[in-house]
């Protein structure tokens, strides 16, 4: 009866355990980043995306083995631009450039593969290469549709710098130098319904100055609005991080045009105590929670899709928190439970 007894008690606290991590919804993926040596064949990581039931999985650039590994995967694709290439598919004068790189990239998948986005470069904006970025969307997305492939969506991720402010959220808005850029790239999502993406990353606002910005701001843990903007109550340093940009997008009238979180994470090392596992079990956790439940203040019924920062922890980043904000170190193994796996 003893031993019963404490089986019992094992059993309901592994069953705690289990329960208490999560199984994504569709709006939630993951980023798969590849600067690593030592990473898992392609195939291993559409298994492992399949065993935590994640669907969407972002890559920052064409890799053949992994689309061939993702043919009939059911898993949702958001696919990058290398930076370098966007220059050649920003030509008016030569489309063809753009229907090569999808010949090369997508077209090949198309029947097996299920592409959501193709993203023109990552955190381009700003830059020496942000002026081809406009062009280079407006391309993209004549080739896709001249191949048959208007489902397919192209957009850009910007980072949170493209702002020249940012606080309080509603006083967001576009740097100078990003303006005219941003103008008109919005201006091209607004007309064709697609959302900008934006990486936002509360730990490393959180990391500079802890002081101003508490641990409970950055993971969402506060009990007590912690920002007061107008009618708006934050309770959280993501809100007020995405909302920002949603007030910027305002300011060049394009206010109901979407954002998806292209980037957001916390690293488990690197940076003590910041940086911390149970930071970032926690962060991930109260993040996936929040955003397939909630929108942000200023846009209270938009549920966003959301992409972790990453699925692996990659070596060939430099060293520190760079290094460390995968979910699974590269023997597949967790680095801290998030998903049910």
């Amino acid at each position: 009866m003893k031993m019963n007894f404490f089986v019992l008690i094992f059993s309901g606290l592994l069953l705690n355990l289990v329960t208490s991590q999560i199984t994504p919804s569709a709006s939630i993926g993951v980023n798969f980043g590849t600067l690593g040596d030592n990473l898992p064949y392609p195939q291993d990581v559409k298994n492992l995306y399949g065993r935590c039931k994640i669907q969407q999985m972002r890559l920052f650039e064409p890799n053949q083995d992994i689309l061939e590994a993702l043919r009939n995967s059911g898993l949702s694709v958001c696919l990058g631009v290398v930076n370098n290439d966007i220059p050649g598919l920003s030509n008016f004068n030569d489309p063809q450039a753009c229907i090569d790189w999808l010949n090369t990239n997508v077209v090949p998948y198309k029947d097996d593969v299920t592409f959501k986005y193709i993203t023109m470069g990552n955190e381009v904006i700003p830059g020496p290469l942000a002026q081809y970025v406009p062009a280079a969307i407006n391309n993209m997305h004549n080739a896709l549709n001249s191949l048959g492939l208007s489902k397919i969506m192209v957009t850009t991720v910007v980072p949170g710098n493209v702002l020249q402010t940012s606080y309080p959220p509603s006083a967001g808005a576009f740097s100078a130098d990003s303006l005219p850029i941003m103008g008109d790239i919005i201006s091209f999502l607004y007309g064709n319904g697609i959302p900008l993406m934006v990486n936002v990353y509360p730990y490393f606002s959180y990391a500079a100055d802890p002081v101003s910005i508490s641990l409970e701001y950055a993971t969402f843990q506060s009990k007590t609005p912690v920002v007061v903007d107008g009618q708006f109550q934050y309770y959280n340093l993501f809100d007020a991080s995405v909302d920002a940009f949603h007030a910027a997008i305002e300011k060049v009238n394009a206010g109901n045009i979407s954002v998806a979180i292209s980037e957001t994470g916390w690293p488990t090392a690197g940076n003590d105590p910041y940086a911390s596992k149970d930071n970032a079990q926690t962060y991930n956790t109260n993040l996936v929670n929040h955003v397939t439940n909630n929108g942000t203040p200023r846009r209270p019924g938009k549920i966003m899709y959301t992409f972790i920062f990453a699925m692996f922890n990659e070596d060939q980043k430099p060293q520190g928190v760079e290094q460390n904000f995968g979910l699974f170190y590269p023997n597949m193994d967790t680095v801290y439970p998030l998903f049910s796996c």
